[in-house]
């Protein structure tokens, strides 16, 4: 928790001393965006719930502390370690406890439905966006391993059963712990609406910093799967460094100046860090609270 206040606080005093990386962006419309990024985290933590039991199940406001944590640590981390603390914060809130296991595979899940939630707004995107070349291609792979994932995460219960794995303790286990397809399913809803407010914030975005050329949409969720497939990696330098890059890299095979590509992205980035910042802060200040209220009553 403490690592995550100090990250924050570097991250605005960069800021504060050598500027926004847009200058001219609108500032109203920066703020709009800001605020859909909130949301997005808490529509992806109440999904995320849904793949936990009922007796192990935290509260949504922890797993969006959680991956509000993992996306400001992300600034330092190399890629995967997220995961590392998404586990750490969960485990730290009072409430009911979560097992290790359980939260690992949790987040597995979470991954694959990540996955899932993104494969039709790539197609779709894909299908009338008139994009092309590299642009169509990433989109086409998306949407591919998208259906791939949605495909293994309701297997894996009837998996876990079949005569030849149901004798191996994981298998028992998976089976216990693992969310059922009605449980997948509305995760799935939850997640894939995260998704679209992300998409609708960087569309935001590229408005404030007037990159507005008919095609913003197109640029909007192209930017979005790039960051998203460049986070799968199972490792990288620093997590948010990678999905900065790749969404640069996808603005420049678009078309966008070099420049404005790296500045655009260098915001977007920072813009979901202080979000998810802000959020974690507000838990961690919550529980705060709700400690020192029992000691007040005891004095």
């Amino acid at each position: 928790m403490i690592a995550v206040a100090v990250v924050i606080a570097l991250t605005t005093r960069h800021f504060v001393k050598h500027g926004w990386p847009l200058h001219h962006a609108n500032v109203f419309l920066v703020l709009v965006a800001a605020g859909i990024f909130l949301a997005a985290y808490g529509f992806k933590a109440v999904g995320w719930s849904r793949l936990f039991s009922r007796e192990e199940r935290p509260s949504p406001l922890e797993l969006a502390a959680a991956g509000g944590a993992a996306a400001v640590t992300g600034i330092a981390l190399p890629g995967r370690f997220d995961e590392a603390v998404r586990i750490g914060m969960v485990r730290r809130f009072r409430g009911k406890r979560t097992g290790i296991g359980a939260l690992c595979l949790s987040l597995l899940l979470l991954g694959l439905i990540d996955s899932a939630a993104l494969s039709p707004i790539a197609g779709i995107a894909a299908g009338v966006s008139g994009a092309n070349g590299w642009i169509l291609a990433g989109l086409i792979i998306v949407s591919v391993a998208g259906v791939a994932a949605a495909a293994l995460v309701l297997a894996l219960p009837r998996l876990s059963r079949t005569s030849r794995l149901v004798r191996f303790r994981l298998a028992r286990w998976v089976q216990e712990n693992c969310a059922c397809p009605k449980e997948a399913c509305r995760a799935w809803g939850f997640v894939t609406v995260s998704w679209l407010l992300r998409c609708v914030a960087l569309f935001v975005l590229l408005h404030a910093v007037q990159m507005d050329n008919g095609s913003t949409m197109t640029l909007a969720i192209a930017f979005l799967c790039a960051s998203a497939a460049s986070a799968a990696l199972p490792i990288a330098p620093a997590g948010a460094a990678t999905q900065a890059g790749a969404g640069a890299a996808i603005l420049i095979a678009s078309g966008v100046h070099g420049s404005s590509a790296v500045a655009f992205s260098v915001a977007a980035q920072a813009l979901a860090i202080l979000a998810g910042g802000a959020i974690a802060v507000t838990a961690i200040v919550w529980q705060a609270r709700h400690r020192l209220v029992p000691a007040r009553v005891r004095f």
